[in-house]
């Protein structure tokens, strides 16, 4: 699984709002993401704005690496989350666990780091499953 460095995240934060926003949305456009990007950071890039091509750029690593889809039927392109942030954290908590000798010991030191209400949370999943 990819690891996202800091403009990946940000972008794929917006794809994701996006998403889970309106499920059935087309994607966005590099120009939408750069206005969207400087929007939820209020002042850009270290109080620049993102150029276009940058926003382009990460796309394309974003998309070499299976998490954005682009819409290549109409110009310009548009571009959308492949899976929910959901999925993602999950595929990377696979990841994590399955790179570690003893995940039983992994499992019992994240567990005993979760609050009282997510401990709560995990016993009614782990009941219902």
């Amino acid at each position: 699984m990819a690891t996202l460095g800091d403009l990946e995240r940000a972008v794929m934060d917006v794809l994701w709002s996006q998403n889970a926003t309106d499920p059935e949305v087309t994607g966005l456009t590099a120009n939408e993401l750069r206005d969207l990007l400087a929007q939820a950071t209020a002042d850009g890039a270290d109080g620049k704005e993102l150029a276009v091509t940058t926003v382009l750029t990460v796309l394309s690593r974003l998309e070499k690496k299976g998490l954005v889809q682009r819409g290549r039927d109409i110009r310009p392109h548009r571009y959308r989350a492949v899976t929910s942030r959901e999925e993602h954290t999950v595929e990377l908590m696979h990841e994590v666990l399955g790179s570690v000798p003893d995940r039983e010991a992994v499992l019992a030191r994240f567990i005993g780091t979760v609050t009282e209400q997510e401990a709560e949370a995990l016993r009614k999943i782990l009941s219902s499953s």
